[in-house]
């Protein structure tokens, strides 16, 4: 089978799937109750967390000191709904996809950055100017790939990759070389 890569954002992942625009979703979707009733998850693949980051300064160590703080989100990510659920009154600033979020971070339109630790140590590392503290975990959310309801075949083979990757040791190598550390224990399905 010939491998065929779609860019995606987070609102459209799920969609995407449910139309049959893409077979697989592997974009570190965290997977919620919400989610499993649209489609199958596999085992995590990737130990991360969502958390709100910003400058030193900025006085905030939970949802409850966001005040009128201004936090950009991608909209439809588990990040921004888990914040939502966290903070329903906070300022959220949701936009369109995680490129467009972190440029409204970057360039001042918002005060905070939810998003996962991985993307706020890549942003960090090519924006040495910009501040990336973390203010607050919003929560743990390892990474899942997602398939269509009903695809108990596939699911099933992508968990034995996952598993065969990580009996290997290949996982955690690329943990370490793509996501700037050691894989975390992670529960399982």
């Amino acid at each position: 089978m010939k491998l065929e890569i779609q860019q995606i954002t987070g609102a459209n992942r799920i969609p995407f799937l449910l139309t049959d625009k893409l077979d697989i979703v592997i974009s570190v979707m965290g997977l919620t109750p919400e989610r499993a009733k649209q489609i199958m998850f596999t085992g995590p693949y990737a130990s991360l967390f969502l958390g709100v980051y910003g400058a030193k300064n900025a006085n905030v160590k939970s949802a409850a000191d966001l005040g009128s703080l201004k936090v950009s989100a991608p909209r439809g990510t588990t990040q921004e709904l888990a914040l939502t659920a966290l903070a329903p009154r906070a300022n959220i600033m949701r936009t369109e996809d995680d490129a467009t979020s972190a440029a409204a971070y970057l360039s001042g339109q918002a005060d905070l950055f939810a998003t996962t630790n991985v993307v706020a140590v890549d942003l960090a590392a090519r924006n040495p100017n910009k501040e990336f503290d973390l203010k607050f975990v919003i929560r743990t959310s390892p990474a899942h790939m997602g398939v269509r309801m009903g695809e108990h075949n596939l699911a099933r083979w992508l968990d034995s990759f996952i598993f065969a990757s990580k009996l290997n040791g290949e996982l955690e190598k690329l943990h370490q070389k793509w996501l700037g550390g050691s894989m975390q224990p992670m529960p399982t399905l």
